[in-house]
């Protein structure tokens, strides 16, 4: 069966006083894998719950397609579904756990084994099909609950932090295991984490939410590189936020360096400048720095993170830059050592410009 798109509009949830979904409007495209990405308590589960018919919205509308869903019972949305916690039946085998939802729909014993064989397949589990769920790792039983979730063919699959329990190596390698099957099911698949680098690694799409509402949509390209406020910025990866001061001529600076020469959209606002640690880069004695924009101060802390090193920079003014580079690179510059003053740099195209809150 051929995927589905999911709109979402005016979506409203509330729990007392409290918004836990503010009118929320969202279009998720056929066969796209779509993240809700945002902090505990932003109300990313709220609306997949909403989806899966889970939890009733006090208002709005949710359509599969073109048929509205909102009043339809979660076993009539004919939706996969992983929960965090794996949700498993301890007592059954894996190809029982996978069976389940084809027995449920009344599936031929001769197709139910089937439909079994391809999905264990799929998540290379052939040779499981016999041990029961106490036997299996963290990594094995999620592959099971994924098996389950989409052996029925769901036109839609929804997934609830299903990461969350792994340790980050098995979660790091589950990720791309997990883009690779989306791409083999090419189901519609809308994602739930707090976590901003399995959201970058993994989604066509990030959907990132605060307070019940979408502050910023677009691919993970996009939200990095293009945030839309501080929120974003500070939230999806690691940056430093410096405020910008216009000068009497409209122009946005930091110290006495100008940074964007006046434009009309300036005035009447405050402004502030993103800058992501990578996109620093050290600058020698020897070395013009005038192409780029310049930054010196004194290193705080000089940290070896094994793929990187992470420099802290006091700035003049009291403002802190973050800088990450190689250790190659990193061993290469004698000026850094904690204690010493460095001279950094930034390219005037890796500079993010966002309205200051």
């Amino acid at each position: 069966m051929d995927a589905l798109p999911i709109k979402i509009r005016s979506l409203t949830k509330t729990y007392g006083s409290i918004y836990a979904l503010k009118s929320v409007d969202l279009n998720i495209n056929s066969g796209e894998f779509l993240t809700l990405l945002g902090p505990s308590g932003s109300g990313k589960t709220t609306l997949l719950m909403a989806v899966a018919g889970f939890s009733r919205p006090d208002a709005g509308s949710v359509l599969f397609g073109e048929k509205e869903m909102v009043l339809s019972p979660p076993h009539k949305r004919d939706v996969g579904m992983v929960f965090q916690n794996y949700a498993l039946f301890p007592h059954m085998t894996v190809a029982e756990n996978i069976a389940f939802p084809l027995k449920l729909r009344k599936i031929k014993p001769k197709e139910q084994a089937d439909q079994v064989n391809a999905a264990l397949a799929t998540v290379q589990l052939t040779d499981y099909s016999k041990r029961k769920i106490d036997q299996l790792s963290g990594g094995q039983r999620q592959r099971v609950a994924l098996a389950r979730a989409f052996v029925f063919k769901p036109r839609i699959l929804l997934m609830d932090e299903p990461l969350a329990a792994l340790d980050k190596k098995l979660r790091e390698q589950m990720q791309i295991e997990l883009k690779q099957l989306h791409r083999q099911l090419g189901v519609t698949t809308v994602y739930v984490t707090h976590d901003q680098r399995e959201a970058l690694t993994m989604s066509d799409r990030v959907a990132v939410i605060n307070e019940g509402e979408i502050i910023q949509i677009g691919t993970p390209e996009q939200i990095y590189s293009n945030p839309k406020n501080s929120f974003v910025a500070d939230f999806i990866g690691e940056s430093t936020i410096l405020p910008l001061t216009p000068n009497n001529r409209g122009d946005l600076c930091y110290s006495d360096s100008i940074l964007y020469s006046a434009k009309p959209e300036f005035n009447n606002k405050n402004w502030a400048l993103v800058i992501r640690p990578e996109r620093l880069f050290p600058i020698s004695n020897s070395e013009n720095p005038k192409t780029s924009i310049t930054f010196e101060g004194k290193i705080m802390e000089f940290v070896f993170q094994g793929e990187s090193t992470l420099g802290i920079i006091q700035l003049p003014n009291s403002d802190q830059l973050t800088i990450r580079i190689s250790p190659t690179i990193a061993a290469s510059f004698t000026d850094f050592k904690t204690g010493q003053t460095i001279m950094v740099g930034l390219n005037h195209n890796d500079k993010i410009l966002i309205p200051a809150n």
